[in-house]
């Protein structure tokens, strides 16, 4: 596409350069070629940008007083966000549609002709896909899945009965949606267990991406909903009942327990767990490893926006480290006198 077709969907500022600039591809400036697109945030990166092959640079405006003939530069507030979106729009789609050979798919099923099923893919009973949306080799779509336009559903990823996607949601290899939630009763006589209800949906909203091996069960007997915009990682995974985003993120290893809700915004690093019955308010950031326990909110209020919770129970990070240093002097003393001790005890 031309360097006009973007700027008329992101905006942003031509500093310099041809508004007809073939814009084929984004790239790294070490790599970049003349009709790649690369971006800097930084007044170094800028002056290494400038100075690759890439014909179109975006950065922030001011950060560079000159730039060199021949290149184009877009000014914005925020480069690299407009870059990720010029990746979007600049990427070749795919121009297969249609079901390939070894698929299958049920004769009731309502599926868009501009649809793409991979071999070995399986479309069950009365599902519905919408127009764009790709399904991967050895996909599994189950009896009544709703899946919106545009999405992309990688090979291997296995969505359960009765789960509805939004519209260009993206699920990776081996992800399973609206599986049975972990839901026992125990009989308080025999200590034998029995499998309560896992009856309930999984709503996945628009723009939702969810990782590689990632599982998100389905409600128990209501629903678990992913909301707008939400990103996961690989390798987490959601409980029955819950209430994840809207633009939440959830980084690779987090647990989150069943009938937990987690705010706008809200960041989960690596390997968080969350207990049951957990409510983490909009915008609260969790470190890697912290933990919150069953039953407990924990929110801003109090703190300063981007304020680190971290550790079990999760607090913030300055508070931890005063603990942490507290503990290492106290530490230190009790080694101190028991030295002091041991040697008085060895001249007696």
């Amino acid at each position: 596409m031309i360097l006009q077709e973007l700027l008329d969907e992101l905006g942003g500022h031509l500093a310099q350069g041809d508004v007809e600039w073939i814009v084929d591809a984004v790239s790294a400036v070490e790599t970049a070629s003349a009709f790649d697109l690369a971006f800097a945030e930084s007044e170094a990166a800028a002056l290494a940008a400038l100075k690759s092959n890439a014909g179109t640079i975006v950065l922030k405006p001011g950060m560079v007083k000159e730039y060199p003939h021949g290149k184009c530069v877009v000014e914005t507030d925020q480069p690299k966000l407009w870059f990720a979106k010029a990746a979007k729009l600049v990427r070749k789609p795919s121009l297969s549609i249609g079901i390939a050979p070894g698929a299958v798919v049920a004769p009731d099923a309502k599926v868009d002709p501009a649809v793409f099923v991979g071999s070995n893919a399986v479309v069950g009973s009365h599902a519905w896909i919408g127009a764009g949306t790709r399904i991967g080799a050895g996909a599994i779509v189950g009896e009544f899945v709703k899946i919106g336009m545009e999405c992309v559903i990688y090979p291997r990823a296995v969505i359960y009965p009765h789960v509805t996607l939004g519209d260009r949601v993206i699920v990776h290899a081996g992800a399973v949606l609206g599986a049975d939630g972990f839901g026992y009763v125990r009989d308080t006589e025999t200590g034998a267990y029995t499998h309560f209800p896992q009856q309930g949906t999984l709503v996945i909203e628009n723009d939702v991406e969810i990782g590689a091996n990632t599982t998100i069960d389905r409600g128990a007997l209501k629903e678990t909903r992913i909301r707008r915009g939400t990103k996961m990682d690989n390798l987490v995974h959601v409980g029955h009942n819950c209430d994840v985003g809207p633009d939440a993120i959830l980084v690779a290893l987090t647990g989150i327990s069943g009938s937990s809700t987690i705010g706008k915004g809200a960041v989960l690093a690596g390997q968080v767990g969350i207990g049951d019955h957990v409510h983490v308010g909009e915008g609260v950031i969790l470190g890697g490893q912290s933990g919150v326990f069953n039953g407990k909110t924990i929110t801003n209020e109090g703190h300063k926006p981007g304020t680190v919770m971290f550790g079990t129970p999760a607090r913030p990070l300055k508070q931890m480290l005063r603990e942490q240093a507290t503990l290492s002097r106290l530490a230190k003393r009790r080694d101190q006198g028991n030295k002091a001790t041991s040697q008085q005890e060895s001249g007696d």
